[in-house]
């Protein structure tokens, strides 16, 4: 067993058996071309969704689909060493979302030719991001303005792909731009007559960000919209019962998964367990929390230098700590080591120390 990764042990951590009620889905869909085996997926999230984390998700189990950092359409085409370690895949990353984001004046049809060369399962437009260096450059949830004109684009993309493959192109939005302006559904149904092949929707409009409870009404009418392709629902999904609670309410095929991951990369198989099986299997030990980010660890010396390393880790603990309890000294410990070496040092120092109080969400 890989370090790290779980079993469902018996005795005082014994899984919790019993049925439970609420909504259950198939654990098999399809996206186009693409069968996935779990409704739970990893979200494009920008600075957190490299090669490393994404195989660390897929370790612990139930990932049906995981998906690249936001993919420059001109860096990749440069093949620009940055976009080059975004876009890093393996075998064992499968299946694979590779995410592209740009404008009509970028080449955007190009690039996710690009993608399907080099091993993306599947293509998604960024088509909801809210930052300033995606959206100012007309990209990312800017396209979300001029509909008519994003539909064009995201036919191009569909079409060029097509002509080379039967990998399905994606897209994910937000419900709109601001509350005068949801487009969500609308924009949900042309985008499904274009050949879109999936929708992943954000329950929250531009404006909003990331403030606000996530809009499950939205979602719902996003699913209503469209005639037969999957709707995936997005946002605040922290736990497997805000998962099944999305589903319940939205009737969403799928959910996706971004912040909630970072702080719990094991959420994948909980999600699936809940959803698919109706039950509820626990959180891992605190011991198997600190095995958890040694493999993180472990799997970023493998892909990445150490400079790059001890900077990931320094972001990471603090979403890890999130779920461990008053770890203060352990996180000011890899925040302030020098070496891989003193990370893995301060993670074994910690086992068999109890956290000093659970940490309630």
């Amino acid at each position: 067993m890989l370090p790290g990764s779980r079993s469902c042990p018996t005795g005082d951590r014994a899984c919790q058996n019993d049925r439970l009620q609420g909504a259950r889905i198939a654990p098999m869909m399809r996206i186009g071309s693409v069968e996935l085996d779990s409704p739970a997926f990893l979200a494009p999230m920008a600075g957190h969704c490299d090669l490393p984390f994404r195989l660390l998700c897929r370790e612990q189990g139930g990932v049906g689909l995981a998906s690249t950092d936001l993919l420059n359409s001109h860096s990749l085409l440069k093949e620009t060493p940055r976009a080059m370690q975004l876009a890093a895949t393996c075998e064992e990353d499968a299946p694979l979302c590779m995410q592209v984001y740009g404008s009509g004046q970028d080449p955007l049809p190009a690039a996710a030719c690009w993608a399907v060369d080099h091993g993306a399962d599947i293509i998604d437009i960024n088509m909801g991001c809210p930052v300033d260096k995606v959206a100012k450059k007309n990209g990312g949830s800017m396209l979300l303005c001029d509909p008519r004109s994003t539909v064009v684009l995201a036919a191009s993309i569909v079409d060029a792909v097509q002509r080379i493959s039967d990998v399905p192109v994606t897209a994910k939005i937000r419900l709109g731009w601001d509350d005068q302006r949801i487009v969500g559904p609308s924009l949900a149904r042309a985008l499904e007559n274009i050949g879109i092949a999936a929708i992943t929707v954000h329950g929250r409009t531009t404006e909003q960000r990331f403030r606000g409870e996530v809009r499950l009404d939205g979602i719902a009418e996003v699913k209503a919209a469209v005639d037969s392709i999957p709707v995936i629902g997005n946002g605040d999904i922290r736990t497997a019962e805000d998962a099944r609670r999305m589903v319940e309410v939205t009737g969403c095929d799928a959910v996706m998964v971004g912040r909630g991951a970072l702080r719990r990369p094991w959420i994948f198989e909980q999600i699936r367990s809940r959803l698919v099986d109706g039950i509820d299997l626990p959180d891992p030990t605190f011991n198997e929390k600190l095995g958890i980010i040694e493999r993180h660890l472990d799997l970023m010396l493998e892909h990445q230098d150490e400079r790059m390393v001890l900077h990931r880790l320094r972001s990471a603990i603090a979403w890890y700590g999130k779920t461990m309890g008053h770890v203060k000294p352990l996180k000011e410990a890899v925040r302030t080591a020098t070496t891989s070496v003193d990370i893995r040092s301060a993670l074994r120092a910690w086992i068999d120390l109890p956290a000093a109080v659970p940490v309630s969400e």
